[in-house]
């Protein structure tokens, strides 16, 4: 969910930077953006970490 929702924010500030003109403005988004992206690599990685196999057990470890 996480990752669906920081992909759609990214999505939605880009559209808002292609069409923003005030240096301000752009300034926000931009920052916006990139803690979004940041939020997105963050919950890659978890998605990544949770999804690796457990590797098997060896007899006698305990």
């Amino acid at each position: 969910m996480d990752r669906f929702i920081a992909r759609a924010n990214i999505a939605h500030f880009e559209d808002l930077l292609a069409g923003e003109a005030d240096p301000e403005k752009r300034r926000m988004i931009q920052d916006l953006l990139a803690r979004e992206k940041e939020k997105l690599e963050i919950a890659e990685r978890q998605a990544e970490t949770d999804h690796k196999p457990l590797a098997p057990s060896k007899p006698g470890d305990s």
